[in-house]
């Protein structure tokens, strides 16, 4: 019993290393970035027109006083370069933190790319990239995974919870595609309050760290703990008034790497629910698209539900700080699912 406890006292001390680095390294390169951000004026555009094409006059007035003060995006290379840096180093292994680590990277490179493209004002409508072109891009980043996932680790199966494992053969391979790109896309959408993608994405991390420690794979616990610490050192900055946003770089790296994280865990279906708050704002621009497309009206005042709630009369900080509590709540129970499903 005394051994149990030191190994499981080694690891979480490990753990909080891990996480109390990144957070510190993240801190030390914020000063560098801000000063190349504002020096080389990395401000964000304004979208002038939403997906469907007409011209978005909700959300223009309610954020036109952020795009006044010149606020420079792409911040999320500060925290995307400090996890690769802590993880490389410190964490790095084969079968547990190559792919969340790949898919950091690869939603990084396809967002960082939608960002430079924003910045140098090219975009027709939405500056960036065309959201088709977006959605190919992160497929092909997760069919790769997904190939690697199945061929090298031979992983095949998924968990349901209270049922057991289900054994899908190649058909992992599009199915571990699926979270990347979607968990990608849900953390881009819910990325358009201060603060709001970048605490919803620690509580997220905190809570698949938490059922990795349980399942015994402490480097997965340690990755997840990275990331959350790297966020720390972001949300210092990014709440309300922000100093910055993450931008494309760092909200399809943090997604795509959490639908990883819920692969390797094999808690992909616990994924919804510890996530609720991504699913919710993924789906309310669902909807207001499939409505505007096919009824030709509008479900929400703005979409996705965050500007809904502010065009409703909602403080930004209200909003923001009831979804964490929401999330918060969610992510407790994903976990106690987890324990109970027989995840752990």
């Amino acid at each position: 019993m005394n051994i149990t406890v030191q190994i499981l006292t080694s690891e979480l001390t490990r753990t909080f290393l891990l996480s109390v680095g990144a957070f510190l390294f993240a801190m030390f390169l914020t000063p560098i970035y801000t000063f190349v951000a504002y020096r080389f004026k990395f401000w964000k555009k304004q979208r002038k027109t939403s997906t469907t094409g007409e011209v978005l006059s909700v959300f223009t007035k309610l954020h036109a006083d952020k795009f006044k003060r010149n606020i420079p995006t792409m911040a999320g290379i500060i925290f995307v370069f400090a996890i690769t840096f802590i993880t490389f180093f410190f964490n790095l292994d084969r079968k547990e933190t190559w792919l969340p680590l790949a898919a950091l990277l690869g939603g990084a490179a396809v967002g960082l790319l939608d960002d430079i493209i924003n910045l140098r004002g090219t975009g027709q409508g939405v500056a960036g990239l065309r959201s088709s072109l977006k959605f190919m891009m992160i497929t092909v980043v997760g069919l790769v995974l997904g190939w690697f996932f199945y061929a090298k680790l031979g992983i095949d199966a998924v968990h349901i919870p209270f049922l057991g494992d289900i054994a899908l053969g190649w058909g992992i391979v599009p199915l571990f595609a699926f979270a990347v790109v979607a968990a990608g896309n849900a953390v881009n959408i819910s990325d358009g309050l201060d603060g709001l993608a970048g605490g919803l994405a620690v509580i997220a991390y905190g809570a698949f760290g938490t059922i990795a420690i349980l399942q015994g794979t402490p480097l997965i616990a340690g990755f997840c703990f990275t990331v959350a610490g790297a966020l720390l050192s972001y949300l210092w900055f990014n709440i309300h008034p922000a100093r910055f946003f993450m931008g494309d770089v760092g909200s399809f790296a943090l997604g795509a790497s959490l639908g990883v994280v819920a692969m390797l865990t094999n808690t992909l279906l616990l994924l919804p629910v510890i996530g609720i708050v991504f699913v919710v704002e993924a789906g309310s621009s669902a909807l207001q698209i499939f409505s505007k497309k096919v009824f030709k009206r509008k479900i929400f005042l703005s979409a996705p539900v965050h500007h809904h709630l502010e065009a409703s009369g909602w403080p930004e900080t209200k909003v923001t700080m009831r979804f964490w509590v929401i999330a918060a709540v969610a992510a407790f129970f994903g976990v106690m699912l987890a324990v109970a499903g027989g995840n752990i």
